[in-house]
């Protein structure tokens, strides 16, 4: 039998997760406000990251909140930022009991929000469905203690593992349904990222169409030197906002000047060896301006550096019912020759029928 903890949790994740990809940099919490087997309160992290969850909740619940039980999917906040902590909310409004899923890795929190409810009285249970909020705030969770964003790798391949023909027609291997499930992917992320290659072959736009949804993500481009088109779709469209371009440190030229001008912010990362973005500095160039999820749509080249440097978290793969053989360009660009044991593997998370075509979800396993 499910207790009531676990249910009113499983409540407040679900809860939590309608804030994916919209409330960076702070983590997407979900809460509940039960008076004996009655919820009285929900609420979820707000665009933009306010209010927070817990204040959301105790202001539906009013009055009712006194003597009530708070599940939260995250450690209430101890810390004064630009709202006072979440904890002394919930000692104020009343609650007597707040269950947590898990600890806040943020050293401004860090065990200090289940510390300050304990000091005022209120019982504190913790560790309710874990994984799944460990899961559920891994983005924020790897910007927190990694310095990095969480990574997914979304890739639309043929059987044979193919993103494009010989030629470099890849429009469109999926289909429709397929398409639209990405659309929610990005939508429940902080930023689409692709590399200079894929810009310049498909000229995306790289937003959420189609969902009746708001909220855009960032999108982002990766290109050392900026030579992206000019008069296509991302071109036409920075002055919407929220086009970031990654570009090699010390860029200057008419590239970079464009650029600027068309509105699209400009973000310097140290190149590599190879003279191409480093990953691990283009990583936490996002992480420090407070993105946590990221979903790359490729191509190539860039999957191979991140699946090269350990940074892909998850991975999305389209399978469309077709064979492109071998002359069709590789969804992932050549990887270092090593050892097979020291290639990163992935764990099956979940399969997807979309219409023709089949989604995979993985994650990286926990093995490696």
């Amino acid at each position: 039998m499910i207790s009531d903890d676990t249910r009113f949790m499983a409540l407040a994740l679900q809860l939590g997760q309608r804030g994916l990809g919209q409330v960076w940099p702070n983590p997407a919490v979900g809460a509940v406000i039960v008076v004996q087997g009655r919820i009285v309160g929900r609420g979820w992290t707000q665009p933009g990251g306010r209010p927070h969850a817990e204040t959301m909740a105790l202001a539906q619940a009013g009055d009712l909140a006194r003597g009530a039980t708070a599940y939260v999917s995250l450690e209430p906040c101890a810390h004064h930022g630009k709202t006072p902590p979440c904890a002394q909310a919930l000692i104020s409004a009343g609650i007597t009991r707040v269950v947590s899923a898990i600890q806040d890795p943020d050293s401004r929190v860090g065990g200090r929000g289940h510390a300050m409810l304990r000091a005022a009285g209120v019982e504190v249970t913790t560790g309710v469905l874990a994984t799944q909020a460990a899961e559920s705030h891994l983005g924020f969770f790897t910007r927190i203690t990694q310095a990095r964003p969480m990574v997914t790798l979304k890739l639309a391949l043929s059987l044979d593992g193919r993103i494009a023909t010989a030629a470099g027609e890849s429009r469109w291997i999926t289909g429709p349904q397929a398409r639209a499930r990405v659309h929610l992917m990005r939508a429940q992320h902080d930023a689409v990222l692709v590399g200079a290659g894929t810009a310049r072959a498909d000229d995306p736009h790289l937003g959420v169409r189609g969902l009746g949804i708001a909220a855009q993500p960032v999108r982002m481009v990766a290109s050392a030197g900026l030579d992206l088109p000019q008069g296509g779709a991302l071109a036409a469209s920075a002055a919407e906002g929220r086009l970031w371009l990654l570009h090699g440190a010390g860029l200057v030229g008419e590239c970079y000047d464009f650029w600027q001008a068309q509105g699209a912010r400009l973000l310097p990362v140290a190149l590599g060896p190879d003279g191409a973005l480093a990953v691990g500095a283009m990583l936490g160039a996002l992480a420090g301006q407070g993105i946590g999820r990221v979903f790359c749509e490729g191509g190539g080249a860039l999957a191979a550096g991140l699946l090269q440097a350990g940074f892909v978290d998850r991975l999305a793969i389209f399978h469309a019912g077709l064979m492109l053989g071998a002359g069709g360009r590789a969804g992932v660009g050549p990887l270092a020759d090593q050892p097979l044991a020291l290639f990163d593997r992935f764990e099956l998370a979940g399969t997807e029928v979309l219409g023709p075509d089949v989604l995979n979800l993985w994650r990286k396993s926990s093995a490696v």
